[in-house]
Formats: C-alpha cells, sequence, structure tokens
C-alpha cells in the first residue's frame, strides 16, 4: 500500500541540525585548557540548529524524522483510550520495518513571502545540582509551509494508524520544542496503491 501526504504546517518548525560542521572537533577542543574565546558571531552561529540544505540552499527534512515522529506519536497514543496505537505490541520494529518514507530528503516548500525565520529559547532542567538553564537558538519554517511525502507500507494494517499519528501532529508538532506546540501541522492522506 502507498499513501501520499501532504503536511501544511500551522506553528513555525524549529530546525534539528548542527550548524557547526566540527561539533566533534570543536567539542574535543573545547576541553582543551587553553582553548580561547571564539568571535562572538562566529560561537552564536554555530551554536544554532538549522536544517539541512539542497545543494541549492532549499531547506529539508529527512525521511527519518518522519518515522521518528511517528515512534514518538506512537509511543505517546498507546496510553491513551481505545487508540489504534495501542493495538501495536512492538511498534519501534513494525515502524522501522514496515514503513517506508520516500524521498529521503523531502524538501519544504515555504509559502509566497516566507523565510526561513530564527527562533530563541530558554532551555530549563531539573537536575541533582538544581533547576540549570541554557539558551538555544534555531533556524524556523513559517506556517504555510508544505512538506509532501509519500509512504509505502508492507502491511495495510498501519494505515489506520498512520492517519491516528497524523492527526496527533495537529496537537503535538514535528521536531524540536514540541511540547509547546512548535511544528503543528494539518494534512492531507491520499491512497496511491
Amino acid at each position: 500500500m502507498k499513501l501520499a501526504i501532504t503536511l501544511t504546517l500551522t506553528e513555525e518548525l524549529l530546525g534539528t541540525a548542527s550548524a557547526n560542521p566540527e561539533l566533534y572537533r570543536d567539542f574535543i577542543e573545547s576541553k582543551r585548557p587553553d582553548n580561547g574565546a571564539e568571535d562572538v558571531d562566529a560561537e552564536v552561529q554555530k551554536s544554532t540548529t538549522v536544517f539541512h540544505r539542497t545543494p541549492d540552499g532549499k531547506p529539508f527534512l529527512y525521511d527519518y524524522q518522519i518515522k521518528g515522529f511517528f515512534k514518538d506519536a506512537c509511543s505517546a497514543l498507546k496510553r491513551a483510550d481505545d487508540t489504534e496505537s495501542a493495538k501495536i505490541k512492538a511498534y519501534k520494529k513494525e515502524i522501522d520495518g514496515l514503513i517506508f518514507v520516500e524521498p529521503r530528503q523531502i524538501v519544504a516548500e515555504l509559502p509566497d513571502g516566507g523565510i526561513v525565520g530564527i527562533c530563541q529559547r530558554p532551555l530549563r532542567a531539573q537536575t541533582a545540582q538544581g533547576e540549570r538553564v541554557s539558551l538555544a537558538r534555531s533556524e524556523t519554517l513559517p506556517p504555510g509551509t508544505v512538506l509532501r511525502f509519500t509512504i509505502t507500507l508492507l502491511s495495510g494494517k498501519l494505515e489506520d494508524p498512520i492517519r491516528e499519528w497524523l492527526d496527533y501532529g495537529h496537537l503535538r508538532g514535528l521536531g524540536q520544542w514540541r511540547n509547546s506546540g512548535k511544528g503543528r501541522f494539518d494534512h492531507v492522506v491520499e491512497v496511491l496503491e
């Protein structure tokens, strides 16, 4: 079975990729005692999460980000009453082995006049040492952005759960900071085969 999916963002979606291509090297270097101060603008840019880009600069999501969303949605909905998700026993294995998203790179179609923006926010965490606050900065895609992809299902019994997960995306969202409503979307599903 094959489904054509169109997602239209109703809230901005945050980027998840590191803007720093040397992230690993820089982390190791930062642990050295002689680490010097860096240009502030360069440091801000390197610490921003961004969208992956096509060679011509268009932002995109990878197929695995959709599968990750499905796992997150199924995990939450398994705890809700009378859901299709609650009927799936080993949901991660079923999503990984029976659901295939194409294309590999899902290019974002920004609305007319839409631009890639920036969202800055505090991140709070409760730790053994007390509450900690840090700052996060991410690129954003505006509401009205469209993502189109197809899903191949090797089991027809997963069609209803996929529709349920997409409905859940209207409430929870996709990408970073979902608990605040970022990345919420409406969707259209068309059965191709």
